[in-house]
């Protein structure tokens, strides 16, 4: 495993947190397609469908055109939800990453370096109208480059979005995941985080029953003044 360090943004990493987050975000696509394929209603419109156009038209090409045309019509539409967060995230917080999450106070974003090169990234954004007058931290962007997964860089990487949340004051660190995402789903509650949401992104996400996970990490402040035994370990 190559040694890491991590460090805060400068502006001269844009074009490598564009990057990088494109790439992660450029993963979901065969996965969320895949997902679509094993549905039932999938199934049954590829399968079922097929055989009653060929009984209708007595042609087995025009059946198979017709599974092929439903099969690109699926790929377009997972490229098209994973397209339309990647788009939202470079015209809000990603556009200007300097005065989003460094000069707003409470917030920060950090880069992660081995070998030379940035190898992952993670962003802290204050909510500024939290729910029931809550401090909120949110961990987003997280992603990290294929290759140099499972070397405990994620799990660095919530260390210290959640570091920094104490140090702010925050009570609560808050992020979101995807049911497509079942490892980090798992490491996210290994470090303490708790299902408090579960809902989809859009439509598109909601056709392909793909939905979205929120999760909350009470801080020790939060954790006193819900009682013991209420709050995430870390």
């Amino acid at each position: 495993m190559a040694p890491y360090h991590i460090r805060k943004y400068q502006e001269s990493d844009h074009k490598t947190v564009l990057a990088l987050f494109s790439q992660g975000m450029a993963e979901h696509v065969p996965t969320t397609f895949l997902h679509t394929l094993k549905l039932p209603r999938t199934l049954v419109l590829l399968l079922g469908g097929r055989l009653a156009l060929f009984l209708v038209s007595g042609s087995w090409f025009l059946a198979l055109m017709a599974s092929l045309t439903l099969l690109t019509a699926l790929w377009f539409l997972a490229k098209y939800s994973c397209t339309q967060f990647l788009v939202k995230s470079l015209q809000t917080d990603l556009s200007d990453v300097t005065k989003s999450d460094l000069t707003e106070r409470g917030s920060c974003f950090w880069m992660v370096e081995a070998e030379g090169q940035v190898v992952g990234i993670v962003g802290a954004l204050r909510i500024k109208e939290p729910t029931l007058g809550k401090g909120q931290l949110e961990l987003l962007h997280l992603s990290v480059a294929l290759e140099h997964r499972g070397q405990g860089i994620v799990r660095a990487l919530v260390r210290t979005v959640l570091q920094f949340a104490r140090d702010q004051g925050y009570s609560e660190v808050v992020l979101t995941t995807s049911i497509l995402q079942p490892s980090a789903l798992t490491l996210y509650q290994s470090m303490g985080f708790q299902k408090t949401q579960q809902f989809f992104f859009s439509m598109s996400l909601r056709l392909m029953a793909v939905s979205s996970i929120r999760l909350t990490y009470l801080l020790p402040s939060a954790q006193v003044s819900q009682g013991p035994g209420q709050g995430g370990g870390f």
